[in-house]
């Protein structure tokens, strides 16, 4: 190969290469092999750990550190790739550990407002689902629950003043309404904390008659860990 061919190529290599979001090393991957692992540190030995109770949770990491700060640059940053690499892990968690990774389901993230995505540009919860999803095999419904109404930021608010702030926040989705799905549903979120936003999905659902197994979160609360509440 002639030289000038061969820094040809190294200086386009190098072009295309952007930088990690959470520490800007230089990658050409949605995260540096560091970040990736660092990541990958915060998964959860046990992801059925809160697979119990009127709502079980499975959930790939704990909250908090190197992960906690990976979906803040997801959501608030324009990093949708990490979305989809986070949504792959828990696929891959589902398939090793789920109770019910042989049973028949559909998967549905959560929504979000319509403005509120507009804005944001996609739904990373939505992204998630999609390589979850490519992962698992399993079917995706992407409009299965839709969010009718516009609600006030979580953080900061009581359980009660959650539940409130929730209340009558989401519908059941057009594919969903003609004929109503016989299979039980998954859903899918990037976090799970007090669990006001997957209470008020599931009696959305489960008022029309649709069967909710769980949730499916890429991180979850280390005070939620034991309950489903």
């Amino acid at each position: 190969m002639p030289s000038w061919t061969h820094n040809f190529k190294s200086f386009l290599n190098l072009f295309l290469q952007s930088h990690c979001p959470l520490c800007q090393r230089s990658t050409s991957d949605a995260l540096c092999q560091y970040c990736a692992r660092q990541l990958q540190n915060c998964a959860q030995k046990n992801p059925c750990g809160s697979w119990q109770g009127e709502i079980p949770v499975f959930a790939w990491g704990v909250y908090g550190g190197s992960l906690k700060r990976a979906i803040a640059v997801m959501k608030y940053d324009n990093q949708p790739d990490i979305a989809r690499m986070l949504g792959v892990w828990l696929g891959e968690a589902w398939l090793s550990n789920s109770p019910h990774c042989h049973t028949q389901l559909l998967v549905v993230p959560i929504p979000m407002h319509p403005q509120k995505q507009k804005q944001r540009g996609y739904n990373q919860a939505a992204l998630i689902a999609e390589s979850f999803c490519q992962t698992t095999k399993l079917k995706l419904k992407l409009n299965g629950l839709k969010r009718v109404r516009e609600t006030q930021a979580q953080f900061g608010l009581s359980m009660s003043e959650r539940e409130k702030n929730l209340a009558e926040a989401f519908a059941v989705g057009q594919e969903f309404r003609s004929p109503c799905p016989d299979i039980p549903l998954l859903l899918v979120d990037d976090i799970y904390t007090t669990g006001a936003t997957t209470k008020s999905a599931v009696q959305t659902l489960r008022q029309s008659g649709i069967t909710v197994l769980g949730l499916a979160a890429v991180a979850i609360a280390v005070k939620d860990q034991h309950t489903s509440s």
